[in-house]
């Protein structure tokens, strides 16, 4: 079942409000409140799993795995590079150890021990970075990584996901228990709206046909999957007929799957809450330049840093907004 996010643009508080009504939603949810839960859930079944945060598991939703096995959930601190490092050494050891921070900070200043210690030797850590974007708000352009998707994706060995909801979430933290290699989870502060059920299955590698349309594909990822529904639905109300794909795994990404959407459509239009550049665009850009070149356009945030501001606010400066997208798949509809 696919929950299709409410056409009308209105303020994103009252837009949250008309989802909850319409659809009948009981809340929105925070993919990395699923994370959390889902983690401590897991503990439960799987003894092998042990977590590691760098001081932030309040915000981060650690702790309520913490809280239920505090014998098997370690606090680093103030200390990235060496939570890393440490995760390695769990693995080495035959644990399935999460670990988690800030995604600025998983990314950014423990990128060599990612690099080194995890990818280059397999090990089979799971890194699960929350406050990714700039929705983390007022925390500024110091913590908003917006380059995240882009510096893990290069990692050789290292597999990248985006999930789009919460229910998504749990199904990719569920994965990862079983899945043996290093893995990179991005997961988001605010609550976005639920766009899968129960029924949803996840596969690392596989995109997921949200909305059929023959116009043109808008392939998102993340918070931006919600968007990109109502955008298809700002477009049907004007005649025009837009395809929705989910693409949660940035890499390996679906390349058959974006093939073949953009023969039947021959417009591409991706969405993403990171730069376009070496993101969830430029990764759909080079399947279709080396296989099937049609007009695309990338939205996201353009060559800038993040600023200080209110999270909703914040993604309509950046033009991450459904109306945006609509705007984006009208341009390249014309360029067919």
């Amino acid at each position: 079942m696919t929950i299709h996010p409410h056409p009308n643009p209105l303020p994103s508080r009252e837009r949250e409000k008309a989802y909850i009504e319409e659809f009948k939603l009981a809340e929105m949810i925070a993919t990395r409140e699923a994370y959390g839960e889902t983690l401590a859930r897991l503990g439960e079944i799987n003894k092998d799993i042990v977590v590691l945060d760098a001081d932030l598991s309040g915000s981060t939703k650690t702790a309520i795995f913490a809280k239920k096995f505090p014998e098997r959930f370690f606090n680093m601190g103030v200390a990235e590079q060496d939570m890393m490092g440490t995760a390695a050494g769990l693995a080495v050891a035959g644990k399935i150890p999460f670990a988690s921070t800030f995604a600025i900070f998983a990314t950014g200043r423990a990128w060599e021990q990612v690099r080194q210690s995890i990818a280059y030797p397999k090990a089979n850590v799971k890194i699960v970075a929350s406050h990714a974007g700039i929705t983390v708000g007022e925390d500024g352009a110091s913590h908003q990584s917006v380059e995240d998707i882009a510096v893990m994706r290069v990692i050789p060995e290292m597999t990248v996901i985006v999930p789009a909801d919460g229910i998504e979430t749990r199904k990719v933290i569920e994965e990862m228990v079983r899945y043996k290699g290093p893995v990179y989870v991005r997961v988001s502060r605010g609550k976005s709206p639920v766009i899968f059920d129960d029924s949803y299955s996840f596969e690392i590698g596989k995109g997921t046909v949200l909305r059929e349309g023959t116009g043109v594909a808008i392939i998102a990822c993340g918070i931006m999957v919600s968007k990109a529904m109502e955008a298809a639905d700002i477009l049907g109300k004007e005649g025009l007929s837009a395809r929705v794909i989910n693409i949660s795994t940035i890499k390996p990404i679906d390349k058959d799957l974006i093939i073949k959407a953009a023969r039947e459509t021959c417009a591409i239009v991706t969405a993403e809450e990171h730069s376009v550049i070496g993101g969830l665009g430029s990764a759909v850009a080079e399947v279709l330049s080396e296989n099937y070149p049609v007009p695309m356009k990338r939205v996201g945030i353009e060559d800038k840093f993040g600023t200080s501001g209110d999270a909703d606010r914040l993604m309509e400066i950046y033009g991450l907004t459904p109306e945006n997208i609509a705007k984006a798949a009208r341009e390249v509809i014309k360029r067919k």
